[in-house]
């Protein structure tokens, strides 16, 4: 391998007694993709800056090739701000000589004309600027802090799309598996502060880390057994020579500090649901409810029937209107039309997409509201440290103020607040924003567990497959449809009602083929061409060879070394990959014209 473009090495960053990272290890080279991954509060972010060059470690060496141009984008939605609109925003951070073809398509990509002003953007679309001016540079490093935050799934799919066409290097931290799984070919494990490599996609590094700490515990406790069998021999041990023993109670000497010092993995986070009595079955009934701002219509006519246990995921893009009808169906906005009734004994908790948070408040009086140093779950008392540690926070950390915490831990205490709450209705707006992975599946399991009714708006795929049993879409002009199964069982569904429609588009232009054939005096049979049966036999096996040399093309081009070894190679396999992917196209359209044509002629002749 060559040399990297990026490297971080040994690098000691201590806040107070407690070093956050310890001999912490990066090394980016030419075209890698790479998923830094570990617990909120590890130090991913702050490694990612020191990388960035914004932050100065304690200890260290840092190497930046001087040819490199590096490119960060923060958890924030802040951007770099030049000139009054969207274009001249970006256009400040570019060098001269910029592809202007290229910004403009990804401007259009998101969105955007250019003559927006900076000041009427949302957060969203603040987001979306940041990555935009990121991406637009071609830098040779992106770094990305958890760039799918406040991101819809038609923009995630893009980004995914747009990152597995750069060139560049990345290193990307984010909670969300399947972006993951799709951007980044290697792993990087952030683990009380040292980091681990491991030449794998997303989906087996968990498999791998888990085995790697089960290792590390079988080896932690054998260690301790040697010292015990070491001690014993101190004790009881026969007098050799003076030298030996000595060397050896050296050795047992740093067996005791190791065994001493070992830190052993973070705790997993306790949280628990404050359930109440159960609802009456109907837990919510929409009737041709409408919602309108001016103009526009976020919902029409639209009815829904919720039941106790139903779990139900909002899905899609940023501002179609999911936290409105999240709103109006909970009843804190009022419908412009139809009926909204709730059943018996329904009692919500809700987590709001805002989290707006009181920066000076300490962690004990947030959850506490200051009455007391103690919490109430499920009818218990529980000391509010007590129930902070279940929840991953350090002791100490009580009585601090939540503006000392870090995205991540933000959101896990919202959460352990929001679980405080007895309910038997969970509402979560975006619940997975800047959550750790091992709270993210904690969650998951809380939800899979709960006995009453979830209503929750995601982004992630990932995690609306594993969490709910059905999925509300817009279907446009205000239009909502309710699709059973989690996110991926709706794209499959939503597949096949598109394939029913072409085929009924294609049902006519079969049927006036046969009219513009057929005898005027009488009906004569008709029959698909020599040149027809033999591509109706034939294309699927043609299909299937097209279809495996894309998986072979995909297959090298994913290897991160072949582009620093051979670029010209690089290049030819993926001009070469997109005519394959173009010619396999045009194959299953041919087919699907001819087996349409099949079925009509069939039909036809059967009425003949």
């Amino acid at each position: 391998m060559g040399v990297p473009l990026l490297r971080l090495d040994r690098i000691v960053l201590t806040f107070g007694t407690t070093p956050l990272l310890n001999q912490a290890c990066l090394s980016v080279g030419q075209g890698e993709r790479i998923a830094l991954v570990g617990r909120n509060g590890c130090g991913k972010s702050t490694l990612l800056k020191i990388a960035a060059g914004l932050l100065e470690p304690s200890e260290g060496e840092i190497f930046h090739h001087p040819h490199a141009c590096v490119r960060y984008v923060s958890q924030n939605s802040g951007f770099s701000e030049g000139g009054d609109d969207v274009y001249t925003c970006v256009e400040a951070g570019l060098n001269d000589g910029y592809d202007v073809q290229w910004v403009q398509s990804l401007l259009r990509d998101l969105g955007f004309v250019g003559t927006e002003k900076l000041t009427t953007l949302s957060g969203g679309e603040k987001r979306r600027i940041s990555l935009l001016q990121a991406i637009a540079a071609k830098p040779d490093v992106l770094l990305l802090d958890e760039p799918t935050n406040h991101l819809d799934v038609s923009t995630i799919e893009w980004l995914e799309s747009v990152l597995c066409s750069l060139r560049s290097a990345i290193v990307v931290i984010s909670h969300d598996r399947r972006f993951l799984e799709t951007v980044a070919h290697s792993t990087i494990w952030l683990d009380r502060g040292v980091t681990r490599r491991v030449e794998k996609r997303f989906s087996a590094f968990e498999n791998w880390r888990d085995k790697e700490l089960e290792k590390e515990a079988r080896d932690h406790h054998k260690l301790g057994r040697q010292i015990v069998r070491e001690e014993q021999w101190v004790r009881y041990g026969v007098s050799a020579r003076r030298k030996r023993n000595e060397r050896r109670l050296s050795v047992l000497k740093e067996m005791r500090k190791l065994h001493k010092t070992y830190k052993g993995p973070a705790q997993r986070a306790l949280f628990a649901i404050s359930e109440r009595q159960d609802s009456g079955q109907l837990v919510l009934e929409a009737k041709r409810i409408s919602k309108f701002y001016g103009e526009r219509v976020i919902v029409k006519d639209f009815s829904l029937r919720l039941q106790r246990g139903d779990k139900i995921g909002i899905v899609g893009p940023n501002g179609v209107g999911k936290t409105t009808l999240l709103s109006v169906l909970i009843g804190r906005e009022l419908a412009d039309g139809g009926v909204i009734k709730h059943g018996v004994n329904v009692t919500m908790a809700l987590l709001d997409q805002q989290r707006i948070l009181n920066e000076e408040e300490t962690l004990a009086h947030y959850l506490t509201g200051g009455r007391g140093d103690s919490v109430l779950i499920n009818g218990q008392q529980r000391h509010v440290v007590s129930y902070l540690k279940d929840c991953l926070f350090l002791p100490e950390q009580a009585y601090t103020p939540i503006k000392e915490l870090s995205g991540g831990e933000r959101a896990r205490l919202m959460l352990a607040r929001l679980l405080l709450q007895p309910a038997n209705c969970l509402i979560l707006d975006e619940p997975t924003n800047d959550l750790d992975m091992e709270t993210l599946d904690l969650l998951q399991e809380l939800i899979a567990d709960f006995a009453g009714t979830v209503i929750v708006v995601s982004h992630d795929r990932d995690f609306l497959d594993r969490t709910v049993s059905h999925i509300l879409a817009p279907e446009g002009n205000g239009r909502w449809i309710v699709y059973a199964g989690g996110y991926s069982d709706m794209m499959a569904q939503r597949k096949q009602t598109e394939l029913l429609q072409r085929q009924e588009v294609h049902k006519p232009i079969a049927r006036d083929r046969k009219k513009q054939t057929a005898s005027s005096s009488k009906a004569v049979l008709r029959r698909l061409s020599y040149k027809q049966v033999y591509a109706l036999e034939h294309l699927p096996e043609h299909i299937t060879l097209l279809q495996n040399e894309i998986r072979n093309l995909e297959k090298e081009l994913s290897d991160p070394s072949l582009y620093n070894c051979d670029q010209n190679r690089f290049e030819c396999l993926s001009a070469t990959l997109e005519e394959k992917k173009n010619l396999c196209m045009q194959k299953e359209e041919e087919w699907l014209d001819l087996e349409l044509l099949r079925e009509a002629i069939e039909k036809d002749n059967c009425l003949n």
